[in-house]
Protein backbone atom coordinates (compact mmCIF):
# COMPACT_ATOMS: atom_id res chain seq x y z
CA UNK A 1 0.00 0.00 0.00
CA UNK A 2 1.82 2.93 -0.95
CA UNK A 3 1.60 6.33 1.28
CA UNK A 4 0.21 8.99 0.30
CA UNK A 5 0.11 11.31 2.68
CA UNK A 6 2.32 13.96 3.02
CA UNK A 7 1.91 14.07 6.92
CA UNK A 8 5.08 12.09 8.22
CA UNK A 9 3.16 11.84 11.83
CA UNK A 10 -0.07 9.96 10.39
CA UNK A 11 -0.13 6.06 9.48
CA UNK A 12 -0.08 5.36 5.56
CA UNK A 13 -1.95 1.44 6.67
CA UNK A 14 -2.21 -0.94 9.27
CA UNK A 15 -1.79 -4.27 9.14
CA UNK A 16 -3.32 -6.85 11.65
CA UNK A 17 -1.82 -10.44 11.63
CA UNK A 18 -4.15 -13.24 13.43
CA UNK A 19 -1.53 -15.54 13.55
CA UNK A 20 0.64 -13.44 15.31
CA UNK A 21 -1.82 -11.51 17.35
CA UNK A 22 -0.02 -8.42 16.56
CA UNK A 23 -1.26 -5.13 14.69
CA UNK A 24 1.59 -3.03 12.98
CA UNK A 25 1.11 0.31 11.70
CA UNK A 26 3.21 1.04 8.43
CA UNK A 27 4.43 4.75 7.90
CA UNK A 28 6.47 6.36 5.13
CA UNK A 29 9.32 4.75 6.11
CA UNK A 30 8.25 0.97 6.94
CA UNK A 31 6.76 -0.45 10.35
CA UNK A 32 6.40 2.52 13.00
CA UNK A 33 4.72 0.80 15.82
CA UNK A 34 3.36 -2.91 16.52
CA UNK A 35 1.22 -3.41 19.14
CA UNK A 36 -0.23 -7.12 20.88
CA UNK A 37 -3.79 -7.53 20.34
CA UNK A 38 -6.36 -10.31 20.66
CA UNK A 39 -8.48 -11.29 17.96
CA UNK A 40 -11.88 -13.26 17.62
CA UNK A 41 -11.88 -16.70 19.58
CA UNK A 42 -14.11 -18.17 17.24
CA UNK A 43 -11.59 -17.16 14.64
CA UNK A 44 -11.59 -16.08 11.23
CA UNK A 45 -14.39 -15.42 9.53
CA UNK A 46 -16.91 -12.89 8.35
CA UNK A 47 -20.69 -14.11 8.75
CA UNK A 48 -22.99 -11.92 11.25
CA UNK A 49 -23.38 -13.58 14.50
CA UNK A 50 -20.45 -15.86 13.86
CA UNK A 51 -18.14 -14.06 16.93
CA UNK A 52 -15.53 -14.16 13.68
CA UNK A 53 -13.11 -11.36 12.85
CA UNK A 54 -13.35 -10.33 9.29
CA UNK A 55 -10.74 -10.73 6.71
CA UNK A 56 -9.19 -8.62 4.41
CA UNK A 57 -9.59 -5.04 3.13
CA UNK A 58 -11.05 -2.39 5.90
CA UNK A 59 -10.40 1.17 6.57
CA UNK A 60 -11.62 3.36 9.86
CA UNK A 61 -14.82 4.75 9.73
CA UNK A 62 -14.96 6.55 12.62
CA UNK A 63 -12.71 7.34 15.47
CA UNK A 64 -14.73 7.47 18.68
CA UNK A 65 -13.67 8.66 22.26
CA UNK A 66 -11.46 11.92 21.36
CA UNK A 67 -10.96 13.59 24.60
CA UNK A 68 -12.15 10.44 27.01
CA UNK A 69 -9.77 9.75 29.84
CA UNK A 70 -7.81 6.47 29.68
CA UNK A 71 -10.13 3.42 31.27
CA UNK A 72 -13.31 4.98 29.81
CA UNK A 73 -16.48 2.49 29.27
CA UNK A 74 -18.32 2.47 26.19
CA UNK A 75 -21.29 1.05 25.48
CA UNK A 76 -23.11 1.41 22.13
CA UNK A 77 -20.40 3.69 20.97
CA UNK A 78 -21.27 5.96 23.81
CA UNK A 79 -19.03 6.73 27.12
CA UNK A 80 -21.13 5.77 29.99
CA UNK A 81 -19.34 7.90 32.82
CA UNK A 82 -17.30 4.41 34.38
CA UNK A 83 -13.71 4.24 34.39
CA UNK A 84 -12.51 0.72 34.64
CA UNK A 85 -10.77 -0.94 37.58
CA UNK A 86 -10.77 -4.25 39.47
CA UNK A 87 -13.99 -3.31 41.59
CA UNK A 88 -15.88 -2.43 38.05
CA UNK A 89 -14.80 -5.63 37.12
CA UNK A 90 -15.33 -7.73 40.02
CA UNK A 91 -19.13 -6.55 39.91
CA UNK A 92 -19.74 -7.26 36.35
CA UNK A 93 -17.41 -10.38 35.62
CA UNK A 94 -18.82 -11.60 32.02
CA UNK A 95 -19.18 -7.76 30.83
CA UNK A 96 -17.07 -7.73 27.20
CA UNK A 97 -15.50 -4.18 28.29
CA UNK A 98 -14.55 -1.56 25.35
CA UNK A 99 -12.62 0.74 26.61
CA UNK A 100 -10.51 4.43 26.08
CA UNK A 101 -10.90 4.15 22.42
CA UNK A 102 -12.73 3.35 19.34
CA UNK A 103 -11.87 2.59 15.95
CA UNK A 104 -14.72 1.76 13.76
CA UNK A 105 -13.91 -0.17 10.90
CA UNK A 106 -15.91 -0.53 8.06
CA UNK A 107 -15.05 -3.45 4.81
CA UNK A 108 -13.77 -2.17 1.28
CA UNK A 109 -14.36 -5.62 -0.53
CA UNK A 110 -18.16 -6.05 -1.88
CA UNK A 111 -19.60 -9.34 -1.30
CA UNK A 112 -17.13 -10.21 1.19
CA UNK A 113 -16.65 -7.75 3.93
CA UNK A 114 -18.48 -4.85 2.79
CA UNK A 115 -22.19 -5.17 2.39
CA UNK A 116 -24.57 -8.51 2.72
CA UNK A 117 -23.79 -10.57 5.65
CA UNK A 118 -20.38 -9.83 5.83
CA UNK A 119 -20.38 -6.40 6.44
CA UNK A 120 -17.96 -5.36 9.20
CA UNK A 121 -19.60 -2.30 9.71
CA UNK A 122 -22.90 -3.79 10.62
CA UNK A 123 -21.36 -5.96 12.41
CA UNK A 124 -19.95 -3.86 14.65
CA UNK A 125 -16.26 -4.65 14.21
CA UNK A 126 -13.64 -2.36 15.96
CA UNK A 127 -10.41 -1.96 17.33
CA UNK A 128 -10.75 -0.89 20.84
CA UNK A 129 -9.27 -0.91 24.56
CA UNK A 130 -9.43 -3.70 26.20
CA UNK A 131 -8.25 -4.67 30.37
CA UNK A 132 -4.87 -6.29 29.95
CA UNK A 133 -6.68 -9.96 31.41
CA UNK A 134 -8.41 -9.89 28.10
CA UNK A 135 -4.85 -10.06 26.03
CA UNK A 136 -3.79 -12.62 27.62
CA UNK A 137 -3.26 -16.24 25.85
CA UNK A 138 -4.35 -15.13 22.04
CA UNK A 139 -7.44 -14.85 20.53
CA UNK A 140 -10.07 -13.98 22.96
CA UNK A 141 -12.83 -11.56 21.29
CA UNK A 142 -16.13 -11.95 20.13
CA UNK A 143 -14.68 -10.63 16.46
CA UNK A 144 -12.91 -7.15 17.29
CA UNK A 145 -9.55 -6.43 17.63
CA UNK A 146 -8.75 -5.59 21.31
CA UNK A 147 -5.88 -4.06 22.41
CA UNK A 148 -4.34 -2.75 26.10
CA UNK A 149 -5.82 1.02 26.92
CA UNK A 150 -2.15 3.12 26.54
CA UNK A 151 -1.69 0.84 22.76
CA UNK A 152 -5.06 1.90 21.68
CA UNK A 153 -4.98 5.41 22.65
CA UNK A 154 -1.38 5.43 21.18
CA UNK A 155 -2.54 4.09 17.82
CA UNK A 156 -5.85 6.83 17.72
CA UNK A 157 -3.48 9.83 18.13
CA UNK A 158 -1.70 8.36 14.77
CA UNK A 159 -4.77 7.07 12.36
CA UNK A 160 -7.15 9.08 10.46
CA UNK A 161 -10.46 8.34 9.87
CA UNK A 162 -10.38 6.43 6.09
CA UNK A 163 -6.73 4.80 7.03
CA UNK A 164 -6.76 1.33 5.30
CA UNK A 165 -6.34 -2.14 7.28
CA UNK A 166 -5.62 -4.76 6.41
CA UNK A 167 -6.18 -8.16 8.33
CA UNK A 168 -4.53 -11.48 7.05
CA UNK A 169 -4.64 -15.14 7.62
CA UNK A 170 -0.93 -15.10 6.96
CA UNK A 171 2.58 -13.95 8.48
CA UNK A 172 3.51 -12.46 5.59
Amino acid sequence: MPCSRNDRSLACYIRISLPQQRLALFGRDGIERSYRVSTAKNGPGERFGSGCTPRGWHRVRAKIGAGQPLGAVFVGRRPTGEIYDARLAARQPERDWILTRILWLSGLELGFNRLGEGDTARRYIYIHGSPDHCLAGGPQSHGCIRMSSPDVLDLFGRVTPQTPIFISETDD
